[in-house]
């Protein structure tokens, strides 16, 4: 299977116009090879060019990984001293001819660290952006990776459901945070999460990218729970929103109307649908109740081996889904100061339409 992929990656470069890309740890290196590199003060790069074998260039400490290859990968390794790593990788650049070339490069994921060396071994070489390259090579997942995003919503799920019994008025979010997290690493979930989870209630829900704090759960509360699991490398993003015992009508009120909007997200996705129309079939939802301004943001986003990547469902974007395509559905409302409301699932586009990998309840539930 990665071979297919390296396969894949050497065709689409040879129609670009990039002679070679460069990958450091991170998911698309792990894609590519299946194995995972630590992201550390040593650097490591695969010189992935078309006809030739990939060069690796990694300490020494690293060689190990090369018997775990699953083709054939040049190494060249470096030692303790950071006086020497420009060698490995003048002889990386030497080897594959890319002095002078266009080496393309993961804005989002490349280090000045790994860039500074690689520019050391081809200084005559050019970096542009191969975002679009690469982005293209996840883009679509086949059976394999859905299920393991299926695998990752199911220990997600789980791992929140078995929190549940344990939120208590007067409790933190940060003590309801760890909670899940322990939650999340008993029902199966790889020890990287996809990010650190989001709990927050009351005016604190108001803000969609909360981090836990120390402020109590109360009485008369919408409390926002965004969180994920991993497996085998894939993940799952879903959020929840819970009344926190008894709320106000208003509370409910938009609760409801959320609720609607992401049902209307979902629904809306399919085979050469738009992304923009995703995010246009749940905003209109908001917009028609009165609360549009109060949706600050997209609808969604990609996910697959990463938390965000492509597509996103935002309303200039008139990408067209096709099969394999996986992405939230998270419309929210968010009054500053008093509350807010959040609820997202999971879809995967197949050839007749669209898969929800979620089913946790979406009304409101009353806890603590």
């Amino acid at each position: 299977m990665t071979l297919a992929r390296l396969n894949n990656l050497t065709a689409s470069l040879r129609t670009s116009n990039l002679d070679a890309v460069i990958l450091n740890p991170g998911p698309t290196l792990t894609y590519l090879t299946g194995l995972r590199f630590h992201l550390m003060e040593r650097p490591v790069v695969l010189f992935v060019a078309p006809g030739r074998d990939p060069v690796l260039v990694l300490p020494e400490l690293e060689l190990p990984k090369m018997d775990l290859f699953p083709y054939k990968v040049q190494a060249v390794a470096f030692g303790e001293n950071p006086s020497e790593w420009g060698d490995a990788f003048r002889k990386a650049a030497q080897l594959l001819g890319l002095d002078g070339k266009r080496i393309g490069v993961e804005p989002r994921q490349l280090r000045l660290l790994e860039f500074g060396h690689v520019k050391t071994g081809a200084p005559e070489a050019e970096f542009p952006d191969a975002s679009e390259v690469l982005s293209m090579l996840r883009l679509k997942k086949d059976k394999a990776e859905v299920d393991l995003m299926r695998r990752a919503v199911k220990i997600a799920q789980d791992a929140l459901e078995a929190t549940i019994p344990l939120i208590k008025m007067g409790m933190t979010e940060r003590e309801l945070s760890s909670e899940l997290v322990m939650q999340l690493l008993k029902n199966g979930s790889d020890s990287e999460f996809p990010f650190a989870p989001i709990v927050s209630g009351g005016p604190n829900a108001a803000n969609p990218h909360a981090s836990p704090s120390e402020r109590r759960l109360q009485a008369g509360d919408l409390l926002v729970v965004d969180w994920g699991a991993a497996y085998e490398g894939y993940i799952s993003d879903l959020t929840r929103t819970f009344a926190v015992g008894e709320v106000d009508d208003e509370c409910q009120k938009i609760h409801k109307i959320v609720q609607e909007s992401n049902a209307a997200g979902r629904a809306a996705g399919g085979p050469g649908v738009p992304c923009a129309d995703v995010d246009k079939a749940a905003r209109e939802v908001i917009e028609r109740s009165g609360y549009g301004k109060y949706f600050t943001h997209r609808t969604g986003h990609g996910i697959g081996m990463e938390g965000h990547e492509d597509p996103y469902m935002r309303g200039d974007n008139m990408q067209l889904l096709e099969p394999g395509m996986a992405y939230t559905v998270e419309p929210g409302i968010y009054l500053t100061g008093r509350n807010g409301v959040r609820i997202e699932d999971n879809v995967v586009i197949t050839e007749t339409g669209a898969e929800c990998l979620s089913d946790m309840p979406r009304e409101i539930r009353v806890v603590g």
